[in-house]
């Protein structure tokens, strides 16, 4: 069984997590904790990312009761993105403990982006990971606090797994850190998606929105400013919440609808922790007909980093 389970450990700016692989049944076991923000900030300072990483780790570890023994290899996020110059110090801790367990146990330890892992852990949830051993290309626009990309996936195998070209996305200010902004703004704890969904379905007010977008790029900066402008005029904090949401759902459609006329017509996953949103994905679902990761597999976790390892053995 040992050689059926591989380890999977993602410490990006949010999120602490770990996950079990087990090819056998397919199976995947997380251990995750947000990272912890002082009320009213709006994100984390990168020291404070890895000291709490170095400190919740062995946790995570505990956490996963008995599944991270004996695994065979281990998969872990090393930067956020295939970019030129793509990183941040946050991933040090991950990949220190994965260098640790494989110099105590001599299991390979296989490195890749946390973007892949974001991907990889989708198709899971999603029931598409067949589509990286047939060579289906797709699109994947991953949402999140640090990214808000509409990205080109081609299989390729090797390490590299998949050969990622970004088509479009935001051209200034992420989702996520949209959503955030209005979130603090209105009182709720950082990071504010799913709170602020709560807020926002109480509105029943019709919510007109025209995004902002050039090409395959969109702009995001005004949704902040509008809430703002909203805020000060002393509108309502439901139809502030719902309003903010509904914008960056129009926005994400108006650019998959412009990345889909000029690259033609592929699946679409959708990922990253905005798309964990209901509200956000049932409206992109009916649109686009997409795949979606369930919430657990949208937000950040380590699930594709046990896969990325899975993968690199041969198990799946």
């Amino acid at each position: 069984m040992s050689d059926l389970r591989t380890l999977g450990i993602d410490t990006s700016n949010y999120t602490c997590s770990t996950a079990v692989y087990n090819a056998a049944d397919g199976s995947i076991v997380q251990a995750k904790q947000l990272l912890p923000v002082k009320a009213g900030e709006k994100g984390i300072r990168q020291s404070d990312a890895v000291f709490h990483h170095t400190s919740l780790l062995p946790q995570m570890f505990e956490r996963l009761n008995g599944a991270v023994r004996d695994v065979c290899a281990v998969g872990v996020s090393d930067r956020p993105s295939c970019r030129e110059g793509s990183y941040m110090p946050c991933f040090l801790a991950g990949v220190s403990a994965a260098s640790a367990i494989s110099s105590v146990t001599g299991v390979q330890v296989f490195r890749t982006t946390h973007q892949i892992g974001h991907i990889l852990a989708a198709l899971y949830s999603a029931k598409k990971l067949e589509w990286i051993a047939q060579r289906q290309s797709f699109y994947a626009f991953h949402v999140s606090g640090g990214t808000t990309d509409m990205l080109l996936c081609e299989p390729c195998g090797g390490d590299e797994l998949i050969k990622i070209t970004r088509v479009g996305g935001s051209s200034d200010l992420k989702a996520g850190q949209a959503i955030d902004r209005c979130g603090v703004m209105l009182g709720l704890r950082f990071p504010c998606g799913a709170e602020l969904e709560k807020l926002a379905v109480q509105s029943e007010e019709k919510i007109r929105i025209k995004p902002v977008i050039k090409g395959c790029e969109c702009s995001l900066s005004g949704i902040e400013n509008k809430c703002r402008a909203l805020f000060e005029s002393g509108a309502d904090s439901s139809y502030i919440a719902a309003f903010c949401l509904r914008s960056v759902e129009s926005a994400v459609a108006a650019v998959t609808r412009a990345a889909i006329a000029e690259y033609g017509e592929l699946p679409v996953l959708y990922a990253g922790g905005v798309m964990s949103d209901k509200l956000i994905a049932d409206s992109l679902r009916k649109k686009f007909g997409a795949d979606f990761a369930a919430p657990d597999f949208s937000c950040d976790n380590a699930a594709g980093m046990a896969l990325y390892a899975a993968l690199m053995k041969g198990l799946i």
